[in-house]
Parts: C-alpha cells; structure tokens; sequence
C-alpha cells in the first residue's frame, strides 16, 4: 500500500540542519504517525510522503518555504522584565506562552538587555532548511474518525 490521501503512515527519521546537527530525531522512541494530506507534517516532507511504501528509505531537503516558512519580525518583540511575573531567572533560550489578541502564541527569550526582553514567536526551524532521513514503517487505512478529526489516532486507532 503506499501512502495517499486518507492513509495513516508511520516513519522513522532524523532531522538535521544544514551543518549536518541532528535537531530531531525519533531514534529510540516510537515513529511518528500522521493522516496524510491533513497538513500535520510539514508541506514539502508530506509531498515526497506520497507514493511511498513500507521498507522506503530516503532523505527529503526542504526549503524554509515548504517547512516552518521565513521568520516574521511581527512575531519578534521587546518586553519588559515585569512582564515575566513570578519567574524568579529569566535565559536566552527559554519558552513561554505569550497571550496575543489572536489566541496564545509560543515564544522563546531570544535576547536579554538590562530589563529589556526580546521574545520571538517565530517557529525554532523557521528560515531553516530541513534535512530528514527517513524511513517508512507502516501504511494502513485511515479510519473514518481518523479522517472526521483530521489526525491519527495511534496504532490501535485509539486517542493517545
């Protein structure tokens, strides 16, 4: 069988950057499983997703445009200290989730300056290039609530 709209696959892979560093990988733990063709991988991953069949190996290349996009300066703003209430060490590096008119918005400390803030909402891999190694477990059949949710439900069809 080979992976399609509503098929549910697994893989296995390693996600490096362009030095060659692993950023990611499902090495020692279970593969990822996703509905194909719901947009819950990456674009550029799920297009050379489709055709592919167990046993596959093969790595994908994907341009910041068809991975986490370009990094938005909207997304990057300056804040003061106080806005951290109840957190006692602030680092680089560190993640919150920032309350926006548009809903809640994971950000990470990129830059501390006296009682200066900067946080970016930016995706960590935004305007990176994405390099995966992967390998194709399984491709089965989406089950129909699978395809009512819009995501794998697991193995066993069940919620995790």
């Amino acid at each position: 069988m080979q992976i399609a709209e509503r098929t549910v696959a697994s893989f296995h892979y390693t996600l490096t950057n362009d030095a060659g560093e692993v950023v990611d990988s499902s090495a020692g733990r279970s593969p990822l499983t996703y509905l194909h063709g719901a947009g819950n991988i990456v674009p550029g991953l799920e297009k050379e997703m489709a055709g592919r069949q167990v046993g596959d190996t093969f790595n994908v290349v994907v341009a910041p445009e068809d991975g986490y996009g370009q990094p938005n300066p909207m997304l990057i703003n300056v804040v003061p200290r106080a806005a951290f209430q109840g957190v006692d060490t602030l680092e680089v590096g560190m993640e919150f989730q920032a309350q926006t008119p548009q809903g809640p918005l994971s950000v990470s400390i990129a830059k501390i300056e006296g009682d200066d803030v900067t946080v970016d909402g930016n995706h960590p891999l935004a305007g990176q290039t994405l390099h995966f190694a992967i390998e194709v477990t399984e491709v089965r059949d989406a089950s129909l609530e699978e395809l009512t949710h819009g995501h794998a439900h697991g193995a066993g069809g069940h919620h995790h």
